[in-house]
């Protein structure tokens, strides 16, 4: 009887050992359960994060974008053939709006005429005097040789006398297609307080 008491006792125990590891298998499921929730959980906000730093991103680009093509920089889509052919019909132009000093003959600059954004080159600055003789610009009793000007310079009779002296302040301007130009042969020295900016780049479609 003792022999059967010891052995049932045993049994008894063994039972008790698998119930316990089985509580333990349960327990570490459940634990695992609870991780696996937990992390599912928390990579949710990560993509949500992630996203709205994206969208943060892309609208900070473009807010600077703007800025800088608002007060930095203009652009322009060009409408005539006044600067052909350095400029054409339907190039985009881009010009750096704070570049008041430093305006040198060649550079063309951005100004308004009737409400219209023109381009024209530089010709003369404060100081030069300007005179169209022989269909040819002549400045500070030179003739100018001009690469790129494929027409005679001519006066305009409706436009202003020449010789001229150049103001302190003011720029001389010309379209490089003179014979077709509205410039300061009809409208004289352009303030420089005026002007709109210099031209930087122009951007033009391929084979146009």
């Amino acid at each position: 009887m003792e022999g059967i008491s010891i052995l049932n006792s045993a049994q008894d125990f063994e039972g008790v050992n698998n119930d316990a590891s089985s509580v333990i298998k349960m327990a570490d499921n459940d634990a695992s359960c609870v991780l696996d929730a937990k992390e599912k959980s928390s990579q949710k906000p990560s993509v949500r994060r992630d996203l709205l730093f994206l969208l943060l991103k892309i609208v900070s680009i473009i807010a600077a974008f703007l800025l800088l093509f608002t007060f930095v920089f203009g652009i322009t889509r060009y409408q005539e053939a006044s600067m052909y052919p350095a400029v054409k019909d339907g190039d985009l132009v881009v010009y750096y709006r704070y570049s008041y000093d430093h305006f040198l003959p060649q550079d063309v600059v951005a100004l308004s005429y009737e409400g219209k954004t023109q381009f024209r080159r530089v010709v003369a600055t404060a100081g030069d005097t300007v005179d169209i003789k022989e269909d040819r610009l002549v400045i500070n009793g030179a003739p100018q040789q001009e690469s790129g000007i494929i027409q005679k310079t001519e006066r305009y009779e409706e436009g202003v006398s020449f010789p001229l002296v150049v103001p302190e302040g003011q720029v001389f301007v010309l379209g490089d297609s003179r014979a077709e130009s509205t410039d300061s042969r009809i409208y004289g020295c352009v303030k420089i307080e005026d002007t709109q900016g210099k031209v930087m780049m122009i951007i033009r479609k391929r084979g146009i």
